[in-house]
């Protein structure tokens, strides 16, 4: 299955990388990792993957901003427990927070909050991109250091 979606290449880490910006439960780091490890070169792989996964969040706050409650609760399926601790999180850190807007279970509500507390696009971009970089970045800095251990 590995071969096959590293085959994919770049359209299908990019639709990974997308979906896993969403509720939807799927990871990109593997298949990054897959790729670099089959001579992929590091900086076309993390700039797809870190586009995917900016445009997925992207969607993620344009439902907070747009979607209503029926698109929040039926269509993310964000619980309400969650929300509420995404938002308490935000109310806490603020914007800042967004640099998280990666780490699993936290990441998709904060950007969902985000949208509905109506932070301003540019900040929203420019938060979430750069610790959704920061990640894959980080993450094929090590792949290539363990590749030149190995």
């Amino acid at each position: 299955m590995e071969e096959i979606l590293v085959a994919g290449g770049y359209p299908a880490l990019f639709l990974f990388s997308f979906l896993a910006a969403t509720i939807i439960p799927l990871g990109s780091e593997w298949l990054l990792t897959a790729m670099i490890i089959h001579g992929e070169p590091v900086v076309p792989v993390v700039a797809t993957a870190t586009t995917g996964n900016f445009l997925g969040a992207c969607t993620t706050y344009l439902i907070g901003l747009y979607g209503g409650p029926f698109l929040i609760k039926k269509v993310l399926r964000v619980e309400e427990k969650s929300r509420q601790r995404a938002e308490l999180f935000f109310a806490r850190y603020g914007s800042w927070s967004l640099l998280l807007s990666w780490v699993p279970v936290i990441g998709d509500p904060l950007c969902l909050v985000a949208g509905i507390f109506r932070i301003p696009w540019i900040s929203f971009s420019l938060l979430v991109i750069t610790g959704k970089l920061a990640r894959y970045a980080t993450l094929a800095v090590v792949v290539r250091a363990a590749l030149g251990s190995a």
